[in-house]
């Protein structure tokens, strides 16, 4: 029959003629190759639909508590059922608590990056250093297009680690990246101004005029915008690191680093036709030049003297010297006695 009518042989009339059939039942046979089967002309109801407001005030309230004291699909019943005069079954309410879920899921697209793009972080480590053991701080810098990494090891994690970690890995990779991305550590993040917007710290200030290259700041609680470095961290500190290095200073530390980075260059990715080092020449002419005066880690820090001569600076005091008039008023006071 749809065949014929369809080819032009007998109109639709003729067929519903020749077959006593209804029109509406050969509209359709036209429109579908297969018999659809029994189509609802209207959504069937369901009894938890007007409880459906209820679910989502929950569902939106939970997500302002800790994980592990929200609401289950059971409780929500439970709830549905002793306050507001729900009287169906389990059943439907965990369809319904798990479609407003799915509807409220974040989605990751996988992100892009262009050559000459780096990602920077700070993780930790345990070292055993001169005989004890010791936890150290690890800078790394990561290039996402050529999987390239430099990693280095601080005492801790400050300003001047900070600095210091960007003028290793620029003379490491050859040139400064065009763009680098960070997370929101007080670090470089003076104070959070908007969704992208930062007002960065003076000293972080000063490190990116010096090397004239873009920063770019995740979003809070976002690490996913940077999982490449988040991921080559995890595989340096399983790689470079384990077992525990025994070391006589952090000097030789991060000698060892560099050696197992430059190493690393050697390794060919999956999915890749050329090792890591090639990826990272080709990458190497997007890069900005390294400035020829050298750039000097650093902190600068406006400090007063109190009544006992000391000045309060990265929580230590520090003796300084008193003037000379009131040493020499010291000394004739003595010599008067």
């Amino acid at each position: 029959m749809r065949r014929r009518v369809l080819n032009g042989e007998i109109c639709k009339r003729a067929a519903c003629r020749e077959h006593d059939m209804h029109w509406k039942t050969l509209e359709r046979i036209l429109t579908f190759t297969e018999p659809p089967g029994y189509r609802l002309s209207q959504p069937r109801g369901s009894k938890v639909d007007p409880f459906l407001p209820i679910i989502k005030e929950i569902l939106e309230s939970d997500k302002k508590v800790h994980r592990k004291q929200r609401h289950t699909a059971q409780r929500i019943f439970e709830r549905l059922r002793d306050e507001h005069g729900y009287n169906c079954g389990l059943t439907i309410v965990a369809d319904a608590v798990q479609r407003l879920r799915q509807q409220n899921k974040e989605v990751f697209l996988p992100l892009s990056h262009p050559a000459g793009e780096a990602q920077v972080d700070f993780g930790f480590a345990d070292v055993l250093l001169n005989g004890e053991l010791t936890k150290v701080a690890l800078f790394v810098m990561t290039l996402p297009l050529s999987d390239a990494i430099c990693i280095q090891g601080f005492p801790r994690e400050c300003t001047e680690s900070f600095q210091e970690g960007h003028v290793r890995a620029f003379e490491f990779f050859g040139g400064v990246p065009t763009r680098i991305s960070y997370d929101n550590s007080k670090v470089a993040v003076g104070k959070i101004v908007g969704n992208r917007e930062r007002e960065v710290t003076k000293e972080f200030l000063r490190l990116k005029s010096h090397y004239l290259y873009e920063d770019h700041f995740c979003l809070v609680r976002r690490p996913n915008e940077k999982g490449h470095v988040e991921r080559l961290l995890d595989f340096a500190r399983r790689s470079f690191l384990v077992p525990i290095p025994r070391v006589e200073s952090l000097e030789e530390l991060n000698e060892e680093l560099l050696r197992c980075c430059t190493k690393d260059l050697r390794r060919r990715l999956r999915g890749k036709s050329v090792p890591k080092q090639e990826l990272l020449n080709e990458e190497q002419q997007r890069f900005l030049s390294i400035p020829e005066e050298q750039f000097e880690a650093k902190r600068l820090q406006t400090v007063h003297a109190n009544s006992l001569s000391l000045i309060r600076f990265d929580r230590n005091s520090y003796s300084v010297p008193i003037f000379q008039s009131l040493q020499d008023t010291a000394s004739a006071s003595m010599r008067s006695r």
